[in-house]
C-alpha cells in the first residue's frame, strides 16, 4: 500500500496543552464579549490591560509580553487565530510532548512581543496595538513546516497546498497588512511570530541542538568537578607540608607517591580509585 504523505486538515483530537489553551481563550473572550454589551468600562480596562502596549510595557506593565494572545475583540481575528492553534497544535505537541509545547507556545509569544516592541522603541513601527493568538499561531505554521518540509496540507477542506507555500502566503499577506496598517504592532508582532518559530526551533527544538546542549552541560559539570578535585589536592598539599610532610598530585589531581612506593608496573600515580 502507498504511503499517504499529505496531511489534512480534518479534526484533530481536542485534547492536551491545546485544549487548555483554546479553553482558556475562548473563556476569556465570551467574558469580554458580555462585559462589551452590559458594562463597556470593565471591558476596555481588561483589554487595555491584557494587550500589548510598548509605551505600557515601558512604563513596567511586562505581563503584557504573554497576556496579549488571550485577549480579542474581533470575531474574525479570534476565529482565524485559534484556527492556526487547533488544527496545527496538536501535531506539533505530538511531536515535542506537553511540557515542551507549552514552553514553545509561551516563549515564542514573549519572543515576538519583545521583538514588537524594540522596534516600537526605535521607532520603526507604529504604536499601536497588539492582541489575539496571531503570533503564536504564525510561529506553529513555522515549525509545523520545519518538522514537515515536504508536507502538503488540505486547507480549508478544499484545496492540498505544500505547507511551505502556505508559509510564503501568509508572510506576503501579513506584510502586505502591515504596510497598509503603516506598520501598525499588530502586524508587526504577528509577522514576528513566524521567526520568534524558528528561532525557537533551531534552540530547542532539533536533535542536534539537544545534543550539542548536553554535551556543553556535561563538560561544563566535569570541569567543575575536575577543578574541585585539583583545588582539594594543593590544599592537601599545604596541610602535609604544615606537618612536615611532603606530598604531591599531578595536574589531574591524581596521587603521585614516592619513587620507593610506586606500584602497578611503575606507573606515576600508581592505584587510583
Amino acid at each position: 500500500m502507498p504511503r499517504r504523505s499529505t496531511t489534512e486538515f480534518g479534526f484533530p483530537p481536542f485534547l492536551g496543552a491545546v485544549r487548555q489553551i483554546i479553553l482558556a481563550s475562548t473563556g476569556i473572550y465570551v467574558v469580554i464579549l458580555l462585559l462589551e454589551a452590559f458594562a463597556p468600562g470593565y471591558a476596555n480596562l481588561i483589554i487595555e490591560t491584557g494587550s500589548l502596549n510598548s509605551a505600557l510595557v515601558g512604563h513596567g506593565w511586562v505581563w503584557q509580553l504573554v497576556t496579549y494572545p488571550f485577549i480579542s475583540l474581533d470575531p474574525w481575528k479570534f476565529v482565524v487565530s485559534l484556527s492556526g492553534i487547533y488544527f496545527l497544535g496538536p501535531s506539533v505537541e505530538a511531536r515535542i510532548g506537553y511540557r515542551r509545547f507549552l514552553n514553545f507556545f509561551f516563549g515564542v509569544t514573549v519572543i515576538s512581543a519583545l521583538i514588537g516592541v524594540a522596534l516600537s522603541f526605535s521607532g520603526v513601527v507604529g504604536q499601536g496595538s497588539a492582541f489575539s493568538m496571531i503570533a503564536p499561531a504564525n510561529a506553529m505554521l513555522m515549525v509545523f513546516y520545519l518538522f514537515n518540509p515536504d508536507a502538503p496540507i488540505m486547507a480549508f477542506f478544499v484545496l492540498q497546498i505544500p505547507v511551505k507555500w502556505l508559509v510564503v502566503l501568509f508572510v506576503a499577506l501579513e506584510t502586505a497588512y502591515l504596510l497598509l496598517s503603516h506598520f501598525n504592532l499588530f502586524y508587526c508582532v504577528a509577522l514576528a511570530g513566524f521567526g520568534a518559530g524558528y528561532i525557537w526551533y533551531c534552540l530547542f527544538l532539533t536533535r542536534r541542538t539537544s545534543i550539542g546542549i548536553s554535551e556543553k552541560y556535561f563538560s561544563f559539570r566535569n570541569s567543575y568537578y575536575r577543578w574541585k578535585r585539583r583545588r582539594a589536592a594543593r590544599k592537601f598539599e599545604v596541610y602535609m607540608r604544615d606537618h612536615n610532610r611532603t606530598v604531591t598530585f599531578d595536574e589531574h589531581g591524581n596521587y603521585i607517591p614516592p619513587e620507593d612506593d610506586k606500584k602497578n608496573g611503575g606507573s606515576k600515580s600508581g592505584w587510583v580509585n
